[in-house]
């Protein structure tokens, strides 16, 4: 799953979804210094390096400082406020009797949100015990993390409840609890993060709490009267101008709209165009061999198939999997009993079909009825057999 993204997506996202790495284009003649030095008190054992994760020239970049007497220090470029990452790593030992320190995330990670100038980062007792100043981003991103604690706890036992019921295959109880883990995060997103845009919108944070409130299935409707209200020195930042495009794309295909053609090969090389299926009501399906959440997921859409393939319900089906791996994709498609049409051009997240309807994360469906409109969207479990029943009937 995609990790170190500068979106905070809830942890429900991380664990129920393949996500696209957000890319932002930043303009590097314009970026601005940032400095960061930091300290390491009674911090046993002494790490040897700080990593720093941060974008750069559009893309994601890793850089490394050297603990020296318990102090560091990096010196970047930056166009806008960013959520940087951090992590520690320990000297390897020198006689082979002790194993290396493994990584514990509460101890030996931290993420600062913060945009150009000079800030100070303080470690006392362990490297994630810190405190950062000259950062009001910093601030104001820590007072929505303490928003969020309260249903963070509840959200941590319901995740505890999805593994152990999926590691014991109740796909019943596995998916009550999904169901719960969604409806307290769409809580927790209206009761923090939609609360601080609407009341607060010129907060350091503002346009961070949108992206955890958008998610990765835009609701243009929605975001967009929320996207207006952040000022305008924010909506010039190169991360706002492409969330704007997500948003102007996500209109495109948003229920009640009609689904744009495309034009995609099959598993024989042979192209399919989306009018084809006219006339029938079809679910345009994007997953890929490598995605765990879409591969769980087949089973239910197998069984929908298979009861209403014979009343005018179709599935196409868009992998985003690899060039060159043709061969899981087809793989996959054999072993999960996936008898419908298939389309991919091999290109990961750059497929052709997934930037035009704006996919950034899968498993997505889309549902269309037989003139090609958009009548349902992201439709799973049990969801997706009630549509159909409500359409078509039952059995």
């Amino acid at each position: 799953m995609r990790i170190l993204v500068p979106i905070i997506y809830p942890m429900r996202t991380l664990l129920l979804a393949c996500l696209a790495l957000p890319v932002s284009l930043l303009a590097q003649d314009n970026a601005k210094p940032l400095s960061i030095k930091g300290s390491l008190t009674n911090v046993q054992p002494q790490p040897e390096l700080v990593y720093l994760y941060h974008r750069s020239g559009g893309t994601m970049v890793t850089d490394s400082a050297k603990i020296v007497e318990g102090a560091y220090s990096f010196e970047i470029k930056m166009e806008e406020p960013e959520l940087l990452r951090m992590r520690v790593k320990y000297p390897a030992p020198k006689d082979g009797t002790v194993k290396a320190i493994p990584m514990v995330q509460n101890r030996d990670m931290i993420s600062v949100f913060t945009g150009p100038g000079r800030i100070r980062i303080s470690s006392t007792d362990s490297f994630s015990n810190v405190v950062v100043k000259g950062s009001k981003q910093q601030e104001a991103y820590l007072a929505m993390q303490e928003a969020q604690k309260p249903f963070d706890e509840k959200l941590k036992v319901l995740y505890q409840d999805y593994s152990k019921a999926n590691a014991a295959k109740d796909i019943a109880k596995r998916d009550r609890v999904e169901a719960s883990i969604d409806s307290l995060d769409e809580v927790m997103k209206e009761a923090v993060m939609g609360d601080l845009i609407r009341k607060n919108p010129s907060s350091p944070v503002a346009f961070l709490a949108l992206q955890q409130y958008a998610g990765w299935d835009l609701n243009p409707d929605k975001i967009e009267p929320l996207f207006n209200s952040l000022p305008e020195a924010v909506r010039a930042y190169p991360s706002v101008k492409s969330f704007k495009e997500q948003l102007e794309t996500a209109k495109l295909t948003g229920i009640g709209r009609m689904a744009p053609e495309f034009t995609q090969n099959d598993t024989l090389d042979q192209p399919v165009q989306l009018s084809s299926f006219k006339g029938r009501y079809l679910l345009i399906d994007f997953w890929a061999s490598w995605c765990g959440p879409c591969r769980q997921e087949n089973p239910n859409v197998v069984k929908v198939f298979n009861q209403y393939k014979d009343k005018n319900f179709h599935i196409l089906g868009i992998s985003l999997d690899r060039a060159g791996q043709k061969d899981k994709w087809m793989k996959a498609i054999h072993d999960d009993n996936l008898t419908w049409s298939h389309v991919s051009d091999l290109k990961f997240w750059d497929n052709a079909v997934s930037k035009q309807y704006g996919i950034r994360a899968i498993p997505q469906n889309l549902l269309l009825d037989p003139s090609g409109k958009i009548i349902a969207k992201n439709l799973r479990g049990e969801a997706l057999a009630k549509k159909m029943e409500e359409l078509l009937g039952g059995k």
